[in-house]
């Protein structure tokens, strides 16, 4: 069973880019499918980003352009790299991982969850 650690997020202006990091114990993400979610103030959780573990990505429309995800084998690791932040971007930030190929973000075909990282963007 893989556990997840989440890390990186911070305080930013707006126009500033923060990296978040999913760290995996207890297993590899080979075979994996690894999202990032978001859940604002008063929001409900929405989707951000996915990884396939053969390399295929997905991008909501608010993280289109802006958000890159990307892994790092050797570390275990998948990264969100975020920029160009807006204050609609701020939320508490959850990576996920999922068995197999996953094409959706409703969350509920992830199985395994990290705590969550907050984002602070400032005007």
């Amino acid at each position: 069973e893989v556990q997840l650690q989440a890390s990186g997020g911070g305080s930013v202006q707006a126009g500033g880019s923060l990296r978040l990091s999913c760290a995996a114990s207890g297993d590899t993400f080979e075979g994996y499918t690894v999202g990032w979610f978001r859940q604002g103030p008063g929001k409900e959780r929405e989707g951000v980003s996915y990884l396939h573990s053969d390399g295929g990505t997905h991008y909501t429309v608010s993280a289109k352009g802006r958000f890159t995800i990307s892994s790092d084998n050797a570390k275990n690791t998948v990264y969100l790299q975020m920029d160009s932040l807006k204050p609609e971007d701020t939320a508490v930030y959850y990576c996920a991982a999922g068995v197999g190929v996953i094409a959706t973000m409703t969350g509920y075909e992830y199985d395994y969850w990290g705590q969550g990282a907050q984002v602070t963007v400032s005007s």
